[in-house]
């Protein structure tokens, strides 16, 4: 094998967990997308220079990599604050302001967080997304 290929295959095989729980960036329509196909969405209203937004996303990835199932369970969508405050989807959920949590279901809210970095909290609202896939 060449040193090429042997360390690009090791990059891969380092950074696909990481992968696996990326949450996927918003584009208007995705969330409407996802909720058709009858997937349980877990939308982060986030902007990159918040630390409560920051310290929500690593509360969320440390769960993950606790219990599998909500990475292979949930789609995670990110929706950029900065970006989208403004948006259709932002004003129809009713969004205070970005940290903010949210799970759905086809036309229902599930549960929402708001602020909140507590990890029995961000759990909860796993809890609740997982067992909605379940039913």
């Amino acid at each position: 094998m060449h040193r090429r290929t042997f360390l690009t295959a090791a990059a891969a095989s380092l950074l696909a967990p990481f992968a696996a729980r990326a949450a996927t960036d918003y584009t208007p329509g995705l969330v409407k997308q996802h909720l058709a196909k009858g997937d349980i969405v877990f939308l982060d209203f986030s902007a990159t220079w918040c630390a409560t937004c920051a310290t929500q996303e690593r509360v969320v990835n440390e769960l993950i990599d606790e219990n599998p199932a909500y990475g292979e369970t949930i789609t995670f969508i990110k929706v950029d604050w900065d970006t989208y405050r403004k948006a259709e989807l932002t004003k129809s959920l009713k969004i205070p302001r970005r940290s903010t949590l949210v799970v759905l279901k086809g036309d229902q809210e599930l549960g929402r967080i708001v602020a909140g970095t507590s990890k029995s909290q961000i759990k909860g609202l796993l809890d609740t997304a997982l067992s909605a896939a379940n039913a």
